[in-house]
Order: structure tokens, then sequence, then C-alpha cells
């Protein structure tokens, strides 16, 4: 008989994988895989059996999304770690994260750090920024606001992202003390060590499941289009039925209402500047055969 299960943790060619009613089962997976060129995913749903007291996966199930690092499938929402200063605030890295996740169907909820390290100059820039993306995206400037925007979703697989020292590890030791991630030590936590095992495990908090790596380095845009980067816009997609033009790609053509947008400051300026130098990044690309 076979059973369906989701793959919670993979570690040198097992996979544990967790049936519906919480049974966990180690697993390996089957040569037919490889022959498919196909290989199972932390996040993976899957169907397995047991055989003489050994797991094997039978079949993979259609990924909603994948990620590279960590690898991982299905990822239903990701913790956007962002610094307010050291390092200072970066608006640029803070959106390719956020194209990503859009492109991926990721939900993104926005946690920015070190909001007590600011100054009063500081404190004033930053507020307009929070005020700004509040409008599109679930944000929180405290451990607890973050604790408590957890407590609205369920059921999710989330992972973390964010630079190094954006305060990754202090987070997810908040939500849960258990991991004992050390800070300041993020490449350990990655397992980018020569002599340590890379693994991802998904554990369980508040209903939830978070990957424990925060490791999270897919921020290339690659395989996005010209044509599709201002659907990941939220905010520029309130204005571009007004647009002149049908396909208003937001750039050179007159009439456009995203541009009339930022001039009136309904649109932040940072946004669009880096909206410019994205839809130049893929226009530079070299096509892939």
């Amino acid at each position: 008989m076979y059973l369906k299960g989701q793959i919670r943790q993979s570690l040198s060619g097992y996979y544990d994988v967790v049936t519906p009613d919480g049974e966990e089962v180690r697993t390996r997976a089957r040569g037919v895989f490889r022959k498919k060129r196909q290989s199972p995913l932390v996040g993976d749903w899957v169907d397995f059996k047991v055989e003489h007291d050994e797991g094997y996966l039978l079949k993979i199930y259609p990924r909603k999304n994948q990620l590279i690092r960590p690898a991982i499938a299905n990822v239903d929402a990701a913790i956007v770690v962002s610094a307010c200063v050291q390092p200072d605030f970066s608006s640029n890295l803070l959106d390719r994260q956020l194209i990503m996740l859009e492109s991926n169907k990721i939900m993104p909820i926005l946690y920015f750090s070190k909001v007590d390290l600011l100054n009063e100059d500081q404190k004033s820039s930053m507020d307009k920024i929070f005020d700004y993306y509040k409008k599109f995206y679930p944000i929180a400037t405290s451990i607890d606001d973050m604790l408590d925007l957890l407590n609205t979703i369920s059921e999710k697989v989330i992972v973390v992202m964010g630079q190094t020292g954006a305060g990754k590890s202090t987070l997810l030791n908040k939500i849960d003390p258990e991991l004992n991630l050390q800070t300041g030590e993020i490449s350990k936590a990655l397992s980018r060590g020569k002599h340590t095992t890379r693994k991802v495990t998904l554990i369980s908090v508040q209903d939830n499941l978070i990957a424990d790596t925060p490791g999270f380095s897919s921020f290339d845009l690659l395989e996005i289009s010209k044509e599709e980067l201002p659907n990941y816009y939220p905010d520029f997609i309130i204005y571009r039925d007004k647009c002149k033009y049908r396909g208003c790609l937001h750039v050179n053509e007159p009439g456009c209402a995203v541009k009339d947008a930022v001039a009136s400051n309904e649109i932040l300026q940072s946004r669009y500047d880096n909206y410019l130098q994205f839809h130049k990044m893929i226009l530079q690309q070299k096509p892939k055969y």
C-alpha cells in the first residue's frame, strides 16, 4: 500500500517524510528518480512505501515552486529580513527579493530589524519606507509584530531570507528558541563550511513549517522577461490601466500613468529607480540556449 506524506528533512540521501496523521518515516529515493533527473526536495509531497522496515519514495507530486538555496519546494511565504542600519538599508535588495518572490507566487512578509538603532533623522526617513511598503505587503518592525503576523497564518511553508547580518538568526531564535542559531555566524547556520553537512529541515512553529536555515540567495532576475517585470510591482498595477498604451513598460512611453505617479510622489522614487535598473539588466542579459 502506498502512503502519502511531505518531506520535512533531507540528509545524506535520506528523506524524512511526515504523513498527514503525524507519523515520521525515514525513506530513500529509488533509482527511477535519477533516470527522470528528479531530485526530491524538502517540502515535496510524495508517495512512498515501507518494505522490510525501510521506506522508499515512489512519486513526487507536481511542485508549485522550488528554490535553489535553501533547496526547498512548495513554499507559501517568505519572511524578508531587512536591516535598517548595520548594514544600511538597501531598497534595491529588498525590491529584487520581492520580485523574485512575486514571480514564484510566494507571499512576502517584511521584517525590518534594528529599528532601535536609528537616530531621529534615520527614523524619520525609514518611517516613510515603512508607511509605503505596508500599503502592499504585511510588515513588522519589531519581533512582537512579527510574532503577531505569524499568528494570523497557519499551515504554510515559510522560508527566511535577507542579507548577512540583517538579523535572521536573532529573529529565528525568538520565533523558536530551540533552534539556538548563533547570531553573527550565519555561514555556520548555512552549512557552507567544507566539512559540514548541508541539510534543510522544516520545523513546526505555531502551526506553520519554517525552514531552519536562513540561507537564501536566489536573487537573479534571469528568468523574468521585460514584459513580466511590471506585473510583479503591486504599486504599478494600480495605475497601469490608466497608461495611454496597452502593455506599457513604464520606461520611455508617453502618457504613462506610472511615471506620472512617480512624479506626484504616489510611487516611491526608489521603487521606480530600482525598476529601471532591473529592466535594463533584463535587456542586457545574454539569451540562454
